[in-house]
């Protein structure tokens, strides 16, 4: 299994909307990048659900349920999607701040691209995570 972030703004698409529709293709990406690790997904990994601007924090998981394939808000074939389904809530958000603040987590993406929206995490960094949000 492997694992990963994804950040979105909250006024955009929250984790209570998804929450609330179930299931989401994860669309709009447009960073190869980020495209790339989209393309890695495999179902059943783990995805830490992040918001980002506003509140800038992991506020849940999210589990992939589908594999990479065309994205269908474009016709252009680089660009693609994964299907997610919620997987749990964290009992409390963890910030940005604490996890620049946290020495295990010193060299997670997050903090070391924080523009990238889509990137994998390290398991310990992903078990440190929901350990601090439990």
């Amino acid at each position: 299994m492997n694992y990963w972030l994804v950040k979105s703004e909250p006024h955009k698409y929250s984790w209570e909307k998804f929450n609330q529709e179930g299931r989401t293709f994860w669309d709009g990406v447009r960073n190869y990048q980020a495209r790339n690790n989209l393309r890695e997904m495999k179902e059943g990994d783990l995805v830490l659900y992040y918001h980002s601007n506003e509140g800038k924090e992991v506020v849940g998981i999210a589990k992939v349920v589908k594999e990479f394939y065309q994205d269908p808000t474009t016709d252009d074939k680089n660009w693609v999607v994964v299907d997610l389904v919620p997987f749990e809530t964290l009992k409390n958000p963890v910030t940005l701040e604490t996890i620049k603040a946290d020495e295990q987590l010193q060299n997670i993406g997050l903090v070391r691209q924080g523009r990238l929206s889509v990137m994998g995490v390290k398991r310990e960094e992903f078990d440190r995570i929901v350990q601090l949000g439990s």
